[in-house]
């Protein structure tokens, strides 16, 4: 009965959010996933004007915790907090020292829903749990913001005591996608997330005869051109991307029209642009089919990989592409980067306080720490070569002739990524983003493949969907 409970409160959370949220510029959101969905007791559209008014709740938070307990599904935060947080010190592999505050890290990976369904439930106890179990922080992916953050379970910045002067600098799109219906901050991120192409150099070298920004860029200016580019790499035994999804959220993040349009699943021409050109690469073996994060998908990190480009921000140069390997391209400074046919963004993460929290100084600290303060923002671009979200720490970082990627050869990649933030376009996004991205990908692999027709792909695709939520038609 609980978990029905929190499944409803949280889903229509999700459906307000959508009618009264962010306007065109609401981000995308997760509905709950397949089995709590289907046990909600009340069918979302019945139940939306019922959603919990954030004005109305009490924010109960304190400052006599002993405990400091973080939820998250990876290691990205814990070594920010690490390696960044003035203080910190580290225990063991899950716990940590803040002063006389013991910190406690509970990682639960991302994989089939767990990192949600686990957060789901010790949130829904958050009120009854003993002092040392409560929730202080956790963090949030913009694909499913909106279900944590247009609820009680989330309290606004400034109740722990993190004001808009703290935030200014901050860009706006990465305040929007935490921001809830009644207007209010749910929460701050560390990092931008604009994407740029990053192409191997030396294989720019041997085939298009150099590996400058300029020359490749030439090559892919528009996606006429990248599949002309493909052709040649093909030749040359290279192929242009690991898989046909490296080229998805490009398409995704240009499209005209949402992925939900008054309740309807809707395809894009830009996704049917993305459907026809990945299959004519995969036919002609100009790029594989593999999952994202498989085996085959990061053989291109290496040279023997023989991959000519993989598109992503800097989170996935920093946290995907075996940096740390001598072997590696990455460890070489073998990578080099330029806009591509179209700018996009992908994927960021957000520092949310729990309502319910007793180390509410303590997490606004680190908000404050890690999201605001200038020099440990640039300490972490030059430590980690990751894209900061700080207006003016990037467009100095930008600008200062003396940094450079090792990564990128000794280039200054930022300018780039200061370029492409400007350009970050959340008006199409849905709170459904997340379930039919994963699962349009899922489908079209057997199309791809030759397994199915597009007709029969679009059949699994839409069962997929509509089972994950069942109120969308079709």
């Amino acid at each position: 009965m609980k978990k029905k409970l929190l499944s409803a409160l949280l889903s229509v959370a999700m459906v307000s959010a959508l009618l009264v949220g962010c306007g065109d510029s609401a981000p995308a959101a997760e509905a709950p996933a397949a089995d709590t969905a289907a046990e909600a007791e009340t069918p979302a559209d019945d139940t939306a004007a019922e959603a919990p008014a954030a004005e109305a709740t009490e924010w109960t938070v304190s400052d006599d915790g002993k405990v400091l307990n973080i939820y998250c599904w990876n290691e990205e935060f814990k070594s920010r907090l690490t390696d960044h947080y003035p203080g910190y010190e580290e225990v063991d592999a899950t716990h940590g020292k803040i002063g006389d505050v013991d910190v406690v890290w509970t990682i639960v990976p991302s994989d089939d829903n767990a990192y949600q369904n686990n957060l789901d439930e010790t949130l829904l106890g958050q009120a009854d749990a003993a002092a040392d179990d409560k929730i202080d922080l956790f963090l949030v992916e913009a694909d499913y913001a909106l279900k944590y953050v247009d609820t009680p379970y989330t309290v606004p910045v400034t109740e722990l005591g993190v004001t808009d002067a703290d935030v200014a600098e901050q860009y706006q799109y990465t305040k929007d996608v935490v921001t809830d219906s009644n207007g209010q901050l749910k929460g701050v991120s560390w990092q931008g997330c604009p994407g740029v192409l990053i192409y191997n150099r030396e294989a720019a070298k041997e085939v298009l005869g150099a590996d400058d920004a300029d020359t490749v860029q030439a090559a892919v200016k528009d996606w006429d051109t990248f599949q002309a580019t493909a052709a040649q790499m093909a030749d040359a035994g290279y192929k242009m991307t690991a898989t046909a999804n490296d080229s998805f959220r490009v398409f995704s993040n240009n499209v005209s029209t949402k992925w939900v349009e008054n309740g309807a699943i809707n395809i894009d021409a830009n996704i049917k642009a993305w459907v026809d050109m990945s299959k004519e690469m995969v036919d002609a073996g100009q790029t594989g089919t593999a999952d994202l994060w498989s085996d085959d998908w990061s053989a291109g990190f290496y040279p023997e990989g023989k991959v000519f480009c993989y598109f992503g921000p800097a989170w996935l140069i920093n946290f995907c592409m075996a940096a740390d390997d001598a072997s590696s391209i990455a460890a070489k400074g073998g990578w080099g980067a330029c806009k591509g046919p179209q700018g996009f963004f992908w994927g960021g993460t957000w520092i949310c306080g729990a309502n319910g929290t007793d180390n509410a100084s303590l997490v606004a600290d680190i908000m404050k720490q890690l999201t605001c303060n200038a020099d440990i923002m640039t300490e972490i671009v030059k430590a980690d070569d990751d894209f900061v979200n700080n207006q003016s720490a990037m467009d100095a970082m930008a600008a200062d002739a003396s940094y450079s990627s090792k990564v990128f050869g000794g280039i200054n990649p930022l300018p780039m990524y200061v370029e492409g933030v400007k350009t970050i376009d959340l008006s199409k996004l849905t709170n459904y983003d997340q379930g039919c991205n994963e699962e349009f990908q899922k489908a079209m692999k057997d199309y791809f493949e030759g397994n199915a027709t597009y007709e029969e792909a679009l059949d699994v695709f839409y069962k997929g969907v509509t089972e994950k939520y069942p109120e969308l038609t079709y």
